[in-house]
């Protein structure tokens, strides 16, 4: 269970974090999005992908619409995040393109409509890029508070027998934190991708608290 010490520290930083992101401006906003799908687009890694998720901002989180559509265009394969209609807290993957019907979930995010047929099981793909509200140099992530990415992995990330993502977090430098409160069940990020910089963190995939 949280302690409500370590609680009230997120929530704090939380509030901090979100309101840096959301002082960017809309000129500064497309800057990084920019200087961001340059730096992904270098990528060997993202090169030899071909089933990678990515999302859809909100709340002033780095966009990657350009990065999207690029990989549409390069007929890689794209999926976005959509809300389990019954696990409150899990997330499924579906194969999105410039056709996919959307909606808006219950956050006001749109997402794809739901089709089982589109949805890819988690350790199926080579990437997956996490929006976030606050990161560290070891690779640890803020988010928003749901859970919903660290519930979805939590099964995929440390199976030795089967392939796992590549965990890439985006991010604004704005979003940078001296240390991120942690918790047992969180899962670290491999790379954390700025408008300024890759950072790779030394780190194992799980934190281990007492």
């Amino acid at each position: 269970m949280t302690k409500p010490l370590l609680l009230e520290q997120k929530r704090t930083l939380r509030k901090h974090l979100r309101a840096e992101r959301n002082k960017l401006s809309i000129f500064q906003q497309h800057n990084a999005a920019l200087s961001t799908s340059r730096s992904l687009n270098r990528s060997h890694q993202f090169k030899r992908s071909k089933n990678i998720a990515l999302y859809l901002a909100s709340d002033g989180e780095l966009n990657c619409k350009i990065v999207i559509d690029k990989l549409i265009s390069e007929e890689k394969n794209v999926y976005l995040p959509v809300l389990h209609p019954i696990n409150r807290r899990f997330l499924w993957f579906i194969k999105y393109d410039q056709h996919t019907p959307m909606r808006f979930n219950r956050f006001g995010i749109k997402e794809p409509q739901l089709s089982r047929s589109r949805i890819l099981n988690p350790n199926q793909l080579d990437i997956i890029c996490m929006p976030l509200v606050g990161f560290d140099l070891e690779g640890n992530r803020l988010g928003m508070g749901g859970g919903f990415y660290d519930t979805t992995l939590e099964k995929v990330v440390n199976q030795r027998w089967q392939p796992t993502p590549k965990l890439i977090g985006l991010a604004h430098s704005c979003q940078l934190s001296k240390d991120i409160p942690k918790e047992p069940w969180d899962i670290k990020l491999d790379e954390i991708i700025t408008p300024d910089k890759n950072i790779k963190p030394l780190k194992s995939r799980l934190n281990r608290c007492d």
